[in-house]
């Protein structure tokens, strides 16, 4: 359904379980990160009324998740550790040349949200369906569900403003590039690394 090219090799959950604490800061992360995506699209392109609509939900969603993954953190005596670099995203966005007409950079911006979140969806399932730790196992298979529908979403906003078969070749092309980047990843306790 994800589209990946590059599954996540199931050892890598095996590294996650080494170092929970690890995963669950680079994970509250990444659920900041994904609501500053949500307002920086809002900032950025205002006129798309419906895209403002959804990302503004969006927001509130993220900022829940990542209130969950902070309480976890909490309840399991830890606090938030500091930002980390993520390879995986900083890989990603040298894909598309930068520049072009705001369209261009509205559905490049959308393809790299839809690729991350399926990326997150594809890693919560194996999360989901390996960790030993049953309670943060059942935790990770609820926002398994919650990654799916913004991977859609974003995908499907890069499709109606841009030309859909110009949209459909990027993504593959996009997703063909990232399983090279994958290919290098796996090795650390991280959502994407």
């Amino acid at each position: 359904m994800l589209g990946l090219k590059l599954p996540t090799d199931p050892r890598w959950v095996n590294i996650v379980e080494k170092n929970i604490e690890e995963i669950l800061t680079d994970h509250a992360f990444c659920e900041q990160k994904a609501t500053s995506t949500a307002i920086s699209l809002i900032v950025s392109f205002p006129e798309y009324t419906e895209l403002v609509q959804e990302m503004t939900a969006l927001v509130k969603e993220e900022i829940s998740h990542f209130k969950m993954v902070h309480d976890k953190i909490i309840e399991r005596g830890w606090v938030l550790g500091r930002d980390r670099r993520d390879d995986y995203v900083i890989e990603l966005l040298k894909f598309f040349p930068k520049g072009g007409s705001r369209t261009t950079q509205l559905v490049h911006r959308l393809l790299y949200a839809a690729l991350i979140e399926a990326r997150s969806c594809e890693r919560f399932r194996l999360l989901s369906e390996e960790l030993k730790d049953k309670e943060l196992a059942g935790f990770y298979r609820n926002l398994m569900v919650s990654e799916a529908n913004h991977y859609t979403m974003f995908l499907g906003f890069a499709r109606q403003y841009g030309d859909k078969k110009e949209v459909d070749a990027k993504w593959q092309k996009l997703l063909e590039y990232e399983a090279e980047i994958m290919a290098n990843l796996g090795t650390k306790e991280t959502v994407h690394g």
